[in-house]
């Protein structure tokens, strides 16, 4: 396979399994407030291909950026990185 390039890996929470073939992945990012120097928690949400619909609600899942999958999806997964626990 080709080199193609530095791609954005990202790591989340997958947050709603519902859509076919498709997770939400909940990203979370620390920013410090430029006037008081706290550090603060922001949240960004990812549509993210998931071809065997294997993530489930609470895994913690590794994300690359993909070429554009449909009109929100640019994003799929690469890895589960910790799998919740099925009944």
């Amino acid at each position: 396979m080709k080199n193609r390039g530095m791609r954005r890996t990202l790591v989340g929470l997958v947050v709603s399994d519902k859509l076919d073939k498709t997770v939400v992945v909940q990203v979370e990012r620390l920013i410090q407030d430029p006037r008081y120097k706290k550090y603060v928690r922001r949240y960004s949400k990812f549509l993210a291909h998931d071809e065997t619909n294997a993530c489930a609600i609470g895994d913690r899942v590794r994300i690359v950026e993909h070429r554009p999958i449909s009109k929100r999806k640019r994003w799929k997964v690469q890895a589960t990185i910790a799998a919740v626990a099925r009944v």
